[in-house]
């Protein structure tokens, strides 16, 4: 009849403290005469010593056996992370080892099972951000070829918002392009001081023609006497700004204001804040702002264009300068978007 595990462990364990102390008594019979008392003092000893050891290592490796086939049973724990000097007769100790290490596989499961999700999620939107433009631009396109181009009004009219599509398509795949390149450690930062106030006139001056459509005012939040100079990628920030500015005012309300101030964050730093009295957003909006492709109004969102990356891109590439992005709004009062650069020294 085969006995259980603890039994045998229990015999053999037994079996090798009989044998100790029949050798322990062996040798005390023959040098009692000699030494005396002494002789059963140190047998006495020597067999308590002795038996510990004995007992210890038994235990050990009897738990260590039946915690490694545990491993070796559970496809998702390896047996390399089980190591034998964290395995003790400390069965609370062993206990706790246990639960850390499940907890910890546990978190990188559900990190697994979240990016996972986040990837069907990215992929379902790049397609649906590709598929909109692609099916604009072949309608007009198949339109045109039907006859419709014969009418040159229609014609004109038509190439222009396929175009339109094209534009809105190659804006998406750039986007994603330098997303990529960010997330790779790709995309190489040339940091070097400049005057960031310098920088802001630029974007302002840039889209000026636009934000008059909307009859929107770009402007600093004071006069400033002196340059601010800080430490970043010059190309990278300019980048921020006009994704920035460019969304105050493709949500901003006509005749209101986009606002830059730059002010002292802490010692070492300036921040930069792009605020508007716009649109806003509502808070339970505010923590998926920076996700790609996501939209806090889908069909507004959708005609007033744009890759769906913008905030994403802002992101990345303050986090690339180990810097701090912040946002603060208020639905229907407006927004503020912030972000720390360091002072150049």
């Amino acid at each position: 009849m085969k006995l259980k595990k603890t039994y045998s462990f229990a015999i053999i364990s037994a079996l090798y403290i009989a044998l100790l102390v029949i050798v322990v008594d062996v040798l005390s019979f023959f040098l009692y005469e000699k030494f005396g008392v002494w002789v059963l003092i140190l047998a006495v000893l020597a067999l308590l010593l002795i038996s510990f050891f004995i007992i210890q290592y038994r235990v050990e490796y009897f738990i260590y056996r039946r915690v490694r086939k545990i491993y070796d049973d559970v496809s998702l724990l390896e047996t390399e992370d089980l190591k034998r000097r964290s395995v003790t007769t400390d069965m609370e100790t062993l206990s706790k080892s246990v639960q850390k290490f499940a907890e910890g596989k546990r978190i990188e499961i559900q990190n697994l099972t979240e990016r996972d999700s986040f990837r069907r999620d990215f992929l379902g939107n790049v397609a649906h951000e590709l598929k909109t433009p692609l099916f604009t631009v072949q309608g007009y396109l198949l339109t045109l070829i039907e006859g419709a181009s014969k009418d040159k009004e229609i014609l004109e009219k038509y190439l222009g918002r396929a175009n339109k599509g094209v534009e809105r398509l190659t804006a998406i795949v750039k986007d994603l392009d330098m997303i990529a390149k960010l997330e790779t450690n790709g995309l190489k930062l040339n940091l070097q001081p400049f005057n960031i106030l310098e920088l802001v006139q630029n974007v302002f001056d840039l889209f000026e023609m636009r934000a008059k459509k909307k009859n929107i005012s770009l402007v600093f939040d004071r006069i400033y006497e002196f340059p601010i100079y800080v430490m970043g990628d010059v190309e990278k920030i300019e980048q921020v700004l006009i994704n920035l500015v460019v969304n105050s005012i493709k949500y901003g309300k006509i005749g209101g204001i986009t606002k830059v101030r730059v002010d002292d964050y802490n010692q070492n730093k300036f921040i930069i804040k792009v605020s508007d009295n716009g649109e806003g957003v509502k808070q339970e909006h505010l923590s998926r702002l920076f996700e790609r492709f996501y939209r806090v109004d889908q069909s507004r969102s959708r005609e007033q264009g744009g890759s769906g990356l913008g905030l994403s891109i802002v992101k990345h590439i303050i986090e690339a300068h180990h810097e701090t992005i912040l946002v603060k709004s208020t639905y229907k009062e407006g927004s503020e978007f912030s972000f720390t650069l360091e002072k150049a020294k």
